[in-house]
């Protein structure tokens, strides 16, 4: 076996496995320190605050006599209060009962059930708060695009182009740039290689030349896609699918449809070399404008604009709602594909474990930081949910114990609060394994 043959393929991988621990590591301690802090103000002692399970690599103990310390398997963390048994709160009876009815108060089990919910929702919370915080600083970043739509850096590209960064459109082949923005005139550009702008350059009218707008420029690749495994990257233009030339993005898709799954030979420009490469499309389930979801055929890239659209600044109040809406609508959207995988009208398969979860995390990171950092926050987003979840030994079933005990009176006996956490326990495990299952033979 050449082993420097495997360099490439070794570097990948561990790349892979640290962009993923990267992103759990700054999602898992956002979500502890949640517990943590609104414990610590609802005062309940932290007795240990770690990132990581396993064999303790650095700990300090604070002031408050918190332990902080970094463990060796970096796949999640913890708080453990006074009072508790283990990392996910359970009760230890001996130790509580050795205590002061003072100290008691200062435990996970003996505060008032106030600060027991409020410490235990803190930590979703916080992964929503870090999701918007995320979302908002890219939109923030970003900009907003400036309108009338600018053209801003032309992309290098296989096509003739007289157009200048700066110039204001006016019409592109013969239609009227509409104010609501150039794609509710997508439908109507003539599909053909080049094209007539009329634009606003230095105060005049003036006619230049360009490709489609939209023609079929890959600005993303999706993770695990197909063509993210047959290797086309960011930037390459797709000039031709099984030798019919391409001319807009709109033509491939119909191209990967009517494929429905068969090979597809397509030539690529990319960096001044034509490519040629074979691939073939995967159903994936996606949502439909009336709800619910459908399956089509996808080859995974994402187009756009053959130019960068001039940006103008976005309010920081704007930004806010734009990145609060994209929680939600993340948030509705995983609601509603679990929903359709439990009734089936989905394949299981859209759910991912740790490698596929892995696996996207390096493609994100390989894309450039934004993309990365904009993982972290939908990533960010879905531990949150997870976590709500009712399920015992999540902190959506401790609040489901809690608001038990709001209505009871009192909680549920230590004796089936230890079978619902042993039950919860193997019900989390089953479907880690599930989705493990679906990484490894899922198509």
């Amino acid at each position: 076996m050449d082993i420097l043959a495997l360099a490439p393929d070794l570097g990948g991988l561990l790349y892979t496995i640290a962009s993923f621990v990267v992103a759990l590591i700054i999602i898992v301690a956002v979500h502890e320190y949640g517990h943590y802090i609104v414990g610590r103000w609802g005062g309940i002692k932290a007795e240990v605050f770690s990132l990581g399970f396993g064999p303790v690599l650095f700990s300090r103990v604070d002031k408050r006599g918190t332990r902080w310390q970094i463990a060796a398997l970096p796949l999640g963390g913890y708080v453990k209060f006074l009072g508790d048994s283990d990392a996910a709160s359970g009760k230890d009876a001996a130790a509580i009962g050795q205590l002061s009815e003072n100290d008691r108060r200062h435990t996970m089990h003996g505060a008032p059930l106030w600060a027991r919910a409020a410490t235990v929702a803190a930590g979703p919370i916080f992964n929503f708060i870090l999701t918007i915080v995320i979302f908002t600083g890219v939109i923030l970043w970003e900009g907003q695009t400036k309108e009338p739509l600018t053209i801003g850096h032309i992309q290098d590209l296989p096509a003739t182009i007289t157009l200048q960064s700066g110039d204001q459109i006016v019409s592109v082949g013969g239609i009227t740039m509409p104010e609501d923005g150039l794609n509710t005139i997508r439908a109507q550009i003539p599909v053909q290689a080049d094209l007539e702008y009329e634009v606003l350059r230095d105060g005049q009218t003036v006619t230049a030349v360009g490709p489609h707008p939209y023609l079929p420029l890959v600005e993303q690749v999706s993770p695990r896609s197909a063509a993210y495994e047959a290797g086309i990257r960011p930037g390459d233009v797709i000039t031709a699918a099984d030798g019919v030339p391409m001319y807009a993005f709109s033509q491939l898709i119909d191209v990967v449809k009517s494929a429905e799954g068969n090979p597809i030979s397509l030539s690529v420009w990319r960096d001044g070399q034509d490519l040629t490469i074979d691939l073939s499309a995967k159903r994936v389930d996606e949502p439909s404008a009336e709800g619910g979801f459908q399956t089509v055929w996808r080859i995974g890239v994402v187009g756009g604009l053959f130019f960068d659209a001039a940006k103008e600044p976005v309010g920081v109040l704007q930004a806010i709602g734009a990145g609060a809406a994209q929680l939600w609508f993340l948030i509705e959207g995983s609601v509603s594909g679990l929903w359709h995988m439990i009734t089936g009208a989905i394949s299981t398969c859209n759910m991912s474990g740790p490698v596929g979860i892995a696996e996207v995390s390096g493609a994100m990171a390989s894309q450039g930081a934004q993309n990365f950092i904009w993982f972290i926050g939908s990533l960010s987003a879905a531990v949150g949910l997870l976590n709500l979840f009712p399920v015992p030994v999540l902190d959506g079933g401790h609040l489901v114990f809690f608001a038990y005990e709001a209505v009871a009176g009192k909680p549920p006996s230590d004796k089936v609060l230890r079978a619902l956490m042993a039950g919860g326990l193997a019900l989390i495990l089953s479907l880690m394994v599930f989705a493990l299952g679906n990484d490894l033979f899922c198509p």
